[in-house]
């Protein structure tokens, strides 16, 4: 289009040069108009190309999706925690960007507060097929089990030095290797996006303040190597309990203490059977959400790019909120009356725990040193 606009303008000039030529006043005016309004065709002619490739760029980083063609899809997607925790927004804001970007085509089913099971549970579920859970909130390690070695580096007790730290790890080119790692083995699911529920600390029937209140207590931890290395490393006995038992488990004196992110252990009520609150900060709350091949692979390619889309957002609220979120609660604790106690100094208890990190990181140490490396 400037092409022929150009063209437009040297021809007016050339006749204007004819005109010039033969002595003519009113020519030269005349030339002088024309060549002023080509010039401002040629600005405005500019002026809205550039504004039509600033509204496709626009249009490109919004996505756009064939909705209109859209088969509809219900996804059911499991959830341990109650929506009002960290984990249960993070459902919520991935639920209302799915539904937002595909006008209502896909479907999150969220089933919260551990109804479709376990954790374990859920896993078994969906790796076992059938289709009755296509998606699952778990934690980042929960795969150890199955044999998932990488996402077992993100349960190292005393890894992450802040939440800035994980963050510098969640969004690098090495975490999408991490994600990928079930579909490397396998296993039937795979990984879309990373959240975190903060730092896990643990929590007593009674009153402990120290590392050595730990000694000789039963302390509940998910049926996870690394956990139970971990606590019998700060001398106390590793008691595996479901989440679900949890509960009764401290109100009966089955377990002493057990270990979660603070707003979990606030949303589940657990101060109310164990209301001393140990902020050690062992493991980043570190979480994944996953999704079976097989509801995957029936997805079309722009679904399959919503839920993508929808979990970068997801992620991105959760690392804005959830600092927030968990010093909110926090402060509720002490309000009501539980009794809370810093660790100033962790290198002991990173020291005590030095034989199950060594254990557990040695057929890997390169990858583990680029995760420490990554801290600020």
């Amino acid at each position: 289009m400037k092409k022929r606009i150009v063209s437009a303008v040297l021809c007016t000039a050339m006749v204007a040069g004819s005109l010039a030529g033969c002595g003519s006043k009113k020519a030269e005016e005349t030339t002088a108009a024309a060549t002023e309004a080509a010039t401002e065709a040629t600005e405005a002619a500019e002026e809205k190309t550039e504004a039509a490739e600033g509204e496709t760029e626009a249009a490109a980083e919004a996505g756009s999706y064939d909705t209109a063609n859209m088969p509809e899809v219900t996804l059911v997607y499991a959830e341990v925690n109650p929506l009002d925790t960290i984990v249960g927004q993070m459902a919520t804001d991935f639920k209302n960007k799915v539904e937002e970007l595909s006008d209502g085509k896909i479907t999150i089913d969220v089933q919260a507060s551990g109804v479709l099971g376990s954790e374990n549970d859920v896993l078994d579920t969906m790796l076992g097929g059938g289709g009755t859970i296509d998606m699952s909130r778990i934690s980042a390690f929960a795969l150890n089990s199955y044999g998932a070695k990488k996402s077992m580096l993100l349960s190292i007790p005393y890894t992450f030095q802040d939440r800035a730290h994980f963050w510098n790890f969640a969004t690098s080119d090495l975490a999408q290797e991490f994600l990928t790692e079930p579909v490397d083995l396998g296993l039937g699911v795979r990984g879309l996006y990373y959240g975190e529920e903060g730092f896990r600390h643990f929590f007593f029937v009674n009153p402990a303040t120290k590392l050595e209140d730990l000694s000789g207590l039963k302390i509940r931890v998910s049926n996870d190597p690394v956990m139970t290395g971990m606590v019998s490393g700060l001398g106390a006995n590793a008691t595996v309990v479901s989440m679900n038992e949890l509960y009764s488990a401290l109100q009966t004196g089955v377990v002493d203490a057990a270990e979660q992110p603070i707003a979990n252990y606030y949303s589940n009520a657990f101060p109310e059977v164990a209301p001393h609150l140990l902020l050690d900060g062992h493991t980043l709350g570190a979480v994944q959400v996953i999704i079976t091949d097989e509801a995957w692979d029936k997805l079309t390619e722009d679904q399959q790019a919503i839920l993508m889309e929808a979990g970068k957002y997801a992620s991105e609220n959760n690392r804005a909120n959830s600092e927030n979120k968990e010093n909110e609660v926090l402060e509720q604790l002490k309000a009501d009356g539980v009794t809370v106690t810093e660790v100033e100094d962790k290198a002991p208890w990173k020291e005590a725990c030095k034989a199950v990190i060594d254990e557990n990181t040695a057929d890997q140490a390169e990858l583990y040193q680029q995760i420490l490396d990554m801290a600020d």
